[in-house]
């Protein structure tokens, strides 16, 4: 039998509800029950109804009918400040705030289509986070994607923006996963991750430690998040070791970084600095290091974790060394005028952020073909590269060897053996 209390409760709760719903406007409510139900459902179980935060308060009160739906603000991340001012102050120093900005840096970005980086079903689909300027947002409009503006439902899905969603590393999945960035994949199938779902199963005792993504990346809920060797695996100064530091600048120079010839920085040096990919100092790297073992000594000592994270360190060197080789046996191709540069490349020298793609296209006739030898260079760096060191730092045994360093030797030796056909048969 229910208690009087437990009756006096739900219907107080039922009463809050009704209050709620009307706050928000029977219009809104009505309409959308029947256009998009699961909207309405998701805002009525989320906090910002039991919080008086209506339809109107994001998306303003210019919009009435179905005709007129275009008048319907679509929040920015300023919206979301007006409440959540300390959140949004962290992610703005975060590297997740540099995901649209980044995207457009990159040169291949403005080669693919439309659909898949404007359109979101793409690169786009990830890379839409980041506090966009006036005149990007006007852009994206101009083109007629009005559902490229936010960043903050990217985790906090609209239209619960849950921050136990946030918190479960699924969460993180739809988009560090695949190509050249598995660290789902390489997570879930490590120590870590197994016992993650072990706890989630309620195989582990209570108090069970089980590292999430969040765990060491957006630690006590802080949304500025950076990562010692940043996504493309360089860092200045260069080493002391000769040949890894030469290593290095080679790889540089493939990235459009230095010049070939000169060895000088060049203006993409400048785009990579303004989306802060990499570290560009010893203190900047050591801040972010020093974080990261923090995080690691919750669980671990601090000996055993600076040996984990440098064994990660002294593999991405010896990558390098195989990704140089590969780079360099190309560039002599292009030297020797046996590749002809394609269109769009800085210098008569490989370059690593073409990333990859073909001539042909209906959507762009205009770019040359790449050759086989190139494809399987940019293979090299953004797959099998990325796997090989990336694997060490999310301790996978299988995608550092098997995905990473085996797929870099066997990319290499495909490479010089090309490289000698194409030798052979060039006039």
């Amino acid at each position: 039998m229910i208690s009087f209390k437990t009756a006096l409760a739900a219907a107080a709760f039922a009463l809050f509800s009704i209050a709620v719903t009307a706050g928000a406007s029977d219009q809104c409510i009505t309409c959308h029950t029947k256009v998009s139900p699961g909207m309405v459902k998701d805002w009525q179980v989320s906090k910002h109804s039991e919080n008086d935060v209506t339809c109107s308060t994001c998306h303003g009160d210019e919009h009435s009918t179905a005709e007129d739906y275009l008048k319907a603000q679509l929040p920015s991340e300023e919206v979301c400040a007006e409440c959540h001012q300390e959140q949004y102050d962290s992610f703005a120093m975060g590297k997740h705030n540099f995901g649209w900005t980044s995207l457009n840096a990159i040169p291949a970005t403005h080669m693919a289509p439309d659909e898949l980086i404007e359109g979101g079903r793409g690169c786009g689909g990830c890379h839409n986070m980041g506090i966009k300027t006036e005149e990007q947002k006007k852009e994206l409009l101009d083109k007629g994607y009005r559902y490229q503006k936010n960043s903050c439902d990217e985790c906090h899905t609209r239209h619960t923006f849950s921050k136990k969603e946030a918190n479960n590393p699924r969460a993180c999945q739809q988009c560090h996963m695949g190509y050249d960035h598995p660290q789902w994949e390489m997570w879930s199938s490590s120590k870590h991750g197994t016992r993650y779902f072990a706890k989630l199963a309620g195989d582990l005792p209570e108090g069970a430690q089980a590292p999430t993504c969040q765990t060491c990346h957006l630690p006590d809920g802080t949304h500025e998040n950076h990562t010692a060797w940043g996504f493309l695996g360089v860092r200045l100064p260069l080493p002391e070791d000769k040949q890894e530091a030469a290593d290095r600048v080679t790889i540089l120079k493939a990235l459009g970084v230095l010049n070939p010839e000169t060895g000088e920085a060049t203006p993409i040096l400048d785009a990579v600095k303004s989306v802060d990919m990499v570290r560009l100092d010893q203190a900047s790297w050591e801040k972010e290091r020093n974080k990261m073992l923090k995080t690691c000594t919750q669980c671990h000592s601090e000996s055993y974790a600076r040996e984990q994270l440098e064994m990660g360190d002294s593999i991405l060197g010896k990558a390098d060394r195989l990704m140089a080789e590969a780079i360099e046996t190309v560039a002599g191709l292009y030297k020797d005028g046996i590749i002809k540069k394609p269109e769009g490349y800085p210098f008569n020298y490989p370059f690593l952020l073409s990333f990859m793609h073909t001539n042909g296209a209906a959507w762009n006739e205009n770019l040359d073909d790449l050759s086989h030898i190139d494809q399987i260079l940019l293979r090299m760096y953004m797959k099998h590269r990325m796997r090989a060191y990336q694997a060490f730092f999310h301790v996978n045994p299988d995608y550092a060897y098997w995905y990473g360093w085996n797929m870099m030797t066997e990319d290499l030796g495909e490479i010089k053996e090309l490289a000698k056909i194409l030798r052979a048969t060039h006039k």
